[in-house]
């Protein structure tokens, strides 16, 4: 098992998205960078990015670049989401997520969200979220 938000649950994700063939379709159709930042972890502040531009999509430990939009939680709505506990629409809605960027290209996105989805969902299988 791997330890959610650590750099092996970092590379797992970073592999998942590079095999990904929808996202890397998704790729050639949108483009958007978005940083994740998870506040007062195990290990204190962990950043971390997806960007998708070109034909290609990455995700890795940092931030995006370029940025179009950042997300931050605390660790706690964190392991809400990543474990289905907390619906991630209704922690933006009560301010839980704090979304700062360009929420057109977030929306126009969607489909690449979806996609990256399914592959949370295949490392979550091999995560611990303690």
């Amino acid at each position: 098992m791997i330890r959610y938000l650590s750099l092996d649950w970092l590379d797992a994700l970073s592999a998942e998205v590079a095999a990904s063939t929808d996202l890397q379709q998704l790729a050639g159709a949108h483009t958007i960078g978005v940083t994740q930042v998870v506040t007062d972890g195990p290990e204190g502040t962990v950043i971390y990015h997806l960007q998708v531009a070109d034909g290609a999509a990455t995700f890795g430990p940092g931030q995006a670049f370029p940025e179009d939009v950042r997300m931050e939680q605390a660790w706690e709505t964190a392991i809400g989401i990543a474990t289905g506990a907390l619906n991630a629409q209704e922690a933006f809605i009560k301010g839980r997520i704090l979304l700062t960027g360009d929420q057109t290209a977030l929306l126009s996105a969607q489909p690449v969200f979806g996609a990256l989805d399914a592959v949370f969902r295949t490392v979550a299988e091999r995560t611990t979220f303690s």
